[in-house]
């Protein structure tokens, strides 16, 4: 199939852009988890929290929303049809919808709690703030490195996204850059936007609006999926990633 990936449109699942292979196979073996992790720079764990909380709580979501008028009107509410350009709801931050108790089921929930204990052998804990966001059906989001966000701190800080029900690739799905966290290719953006903060040094977070243009100049590949409601994506601060549209 043809999706829009950045500016492009490119031919999915090909050379371009592949298929993000699952890791779940590896659960229970942490030295595995780990090698995974410093080979591709991310994790992807299937059906890792339990569907039925995602789904409460994309409920409570779009419920939020539609009070907003953030969805278009007269459509079904689990559907989450956003209208052409979307329309901004904010979402992230330290209270309102992104702590109601049934969002945080799913972004505290005590599954994550439990592999990342296992994951780093000792108690892990989170960001009160969260980032929880909803992109329309013409947006996306540029490639990046979450260090530039959130890289202060703790060398350990792993990003835990989530998506709050079932979306294919041609709806806007993450997509990884294979290798970016360690490709020598990398080692020069890593160094100088990897160690950026868009608060501190008053930077546009995104380094690129056209993913494309970094594998054909620094290296790596792009993959990325269709995700279901209890998938989980775990990645370090270092991996390059963006959206499909």
């Amino acid at each position: 199939m043809n999706i829009r990936f950045g500016y492009r449109t490119v031919d999915y699942p090909s050379v371009d852009i592949g298929e993000l292979p699952d890791s779940s196979a590896l659960l229970g073996d942490v030295a595995a988890l780990h090698a995974r992790m410093d080979e591709d720079g991310y994790l992807l764990l299937r059906g890792l929290i339990d569907r039925e909380t995602v789904l409460t709580a994309r409920r409570t979501i779009l419920e939020h929303m539609r009070v907003h008028e953030a969805l278009t009107p007269d459509t079904p509410l689990l559907d989450g049809v956003m209208p052409p350009g979307g329309r901004s709801v904010p979402m992230m931050g330290n209270k309102g919808i992104a702590h109601h108790p049934d969002v945080l089921a799913v972004l505290e929930n005590p599954v994550l709690f439990d592999f990342f204990a296992a994951y780093f052998g000792e108690p892990a804990t989170t960001f009160h703030y969260k980032w929880l966001r909803g992109v329309g059906n013409e947006g996306y989001t540029g490639a990046h490195m979450d260090t530039v966000y959130m890289g202060r701190g703790s060398d350990r800080l792993h990003t835990v996204w989530i998506p709050f029900g079932d979306i294919p690739v041609e709806q806007g799905t993450l997509a990884m850059c294979v290798g970016s966290n360690r490709l020598d290719g990398f080692a020069r953006v890593r160094a100088t936007y990897g160690r950026m903060d868009v608060d501190r040094d008053g930077i546009e977070g995104w380094f690129s609006k056209d993913p494309m243009e970094i594998v054909e100049v620094f290296g790596g590949h792009w993959l990325t999926g269709d995700f279901r409601a209890g998938d989980v994506m775990i990645f370090g601060m270092h991996t390059m990633h963006a959206s499909t549209t």
